[in-house]
């Protein structure tokens, strides 16, 4: 796979979180009173528009454009604040065959672009990402079916060709379904996105991606790339940095990340926080909620490459984790795997928590020069491993719950493997 590739009180984090999500949902289909709606469908009738760039060119600042069912063979660029909402994703169709994306919220082009909806639509047959979101802020693309883009993909080669010189680090996936690069605080909810090369992609080439909350999507069947991927990219040439401009801070709460990156050994995890330059920044990101089931890699996999990277501070909690593969490379676990975390440089303040892990070899895996805290899971049974420290610094493996009643290496109990490993007291009973 080509990868682009101390605990805070996360209670009350999440709390606020939720209420949060709910005011951006709100808002960001909201508009000004003022504000107009426009139409659009297939023949352009009853003073609609015929396409729906057509309609994006000739609206204002923070309009509605709803666009009736059909099929609209086009990229859409938008390039200031508005509502773009389809009838229904059945049945509002962008097909975006021979075309670089079916929908571009362009920040870059258009500096300070915020408050942006794009709902209600399949996405489909791009050359790149179905939908990209760059430098732009309180985005919303919520309720969408985004399937088979990546078209440009040449896996035999690992490239993307005509992929725009600004995406780094790419050519294994052509930006995955749903791309934000250089994003803040917005959201990624409840969209079924299947069939790409990769699924969500989360990146920081051109600017920080940082503060966003990717919610309740069903991402699947994505073969040759992750579920979801937080991965920090060489900046982009022309954006004014020469080291990675970093991604913290963000949300993946509630998605299902199943069967992704199962098409080449290692090409995808459920969930992956990727490094693999000096400088790449992954930090204080939460992964929490999810289900991540019978992906390539492991349910959740951490990888710094190089010195000098930072990974620090990321939470995993309280996820469903099973029948995933196991890690590969320099980051190779010894089976299939539900967490991974692994570090050239030490990966400091991690915390695993409350995750539901079975079906797999090794519950968790860990080889960084930093201590890793993994407590209040349940940790496998008998015939595995439910901790594996293959690295130098200690796993604080307390308070789990390891197949039985008696404890890590118990019979009938998980195994403990390496050494530095505390495990006791352990529970008696499984978390809930």
């Amino acid at each position: 796979m080509f990868e682009r590739k101390c605990c805070k009180d996360r209670g009350g984090y999440f709390r606020v979180l939720l209420v949060a999500l709910g005011v951006v949902l709100v808002a960001g289909l909201c508009q000004t009173a003022s504000a107009a709606t426009l139409c659009v469908n297939p023949g352009g009738t009853s003073g609609c528009y015929a396409t729906i760039g057509a309609a994006v060119s000739a609206s204002s600042n923070n309009d509605a454009i709803q666009v009736a069912p059909g099929i609209y063979k086009e990229d859409v660029v938008i390039g200031h604040p508005l509502s773009l909402v389809g009838a229904n994703a059945s049945n509002t169709i962008i097909d975006a065959t021979g075309l670089a994306n079916g929908v571009y919220v362009d920040g870059i082009d258009n500096s300070g672009l915020t408050n942006v909806v794009v709902t209600g639509f399949t996405v489909e047959n791009s050359m790149f990402e179905g939908i990209l979101v760059t430098n732009a802020s309180s985005v919303t693309v919520q309720n969408n079916q985004v399937v088979n883009n990546n078209k440009s993909l040449d896996i035999t080669t690992h490239t993307c060709p005509g992929i725009p010189s600004f995406e780094t680090a790419e050519g294994e996936d052509c930006g995955e379904g749903v791309h934000l690069a250089g994003v803040g605080y917005s959201v990624v909810a409840n969209n079924t996105i299947e069939n790409n090369a990769g699924g969500i992609l989360i990146s920081d080439e051109t600017a920080p991606t940082h503060n966003n909350v990717i919610t309740g999507n069903v991402v699947r069947n994505n073969p040759f790339d992750c579920g979801i991927t937080l991965a920090s990219h060489p900046p982009a040439t022309g954006f004014g940095s020469t080291s990675p401009f970093g991604i913290y801070d963000n949300t993946i709460a509630n998605n299902d990340s199943i069967h992704n990156g199962y098409q080449v050994p290692g090409a995808g995890a459920g969930v992956g926080i990727f490094s693999f330059l000096p400088g790449g920044t992954v930090t204080e990101n939460v992964v929490v909620g999810n289900q991540l089931v019978n992906n390539g890699l492991p349910g959740v996999a951490m990888h710094a490459h190089s010195p000098g990277e930072n990974l620090n501070g990321n939470a995993i909690v309280g996820n469903q984790i099973s029948g995933n593969g196991a890690d590969t490379e320099d980051a190779a676990t010894p089976g299939p795997t539900g967490i991974n975390v692994y570090g050239l440089t030490p990966i400091m303040g991690t915390v695993i928590s409350h995750n539901l892990i079975k079906s797999e070899v090794d519950g968790v895996v860990v080889k960084t020069g930093a201590q890793v805290d993994v407590h209040l899971n349940n940790l496998l049974g008998q015939g595995a491993v439910g901790v594996d420290n293959l690295g130098s610094g200690a796993v604080n493996a307390t308070q789990n719950w390891w197949g039985c009643s008696n404890g890590a290496n118990a019979v009938g109990c998980s195994s403990v493997g390496g050494s530095n490993v505390l495990t006791s007291p352990s529970l008696t009973v499984p978390v809930h």
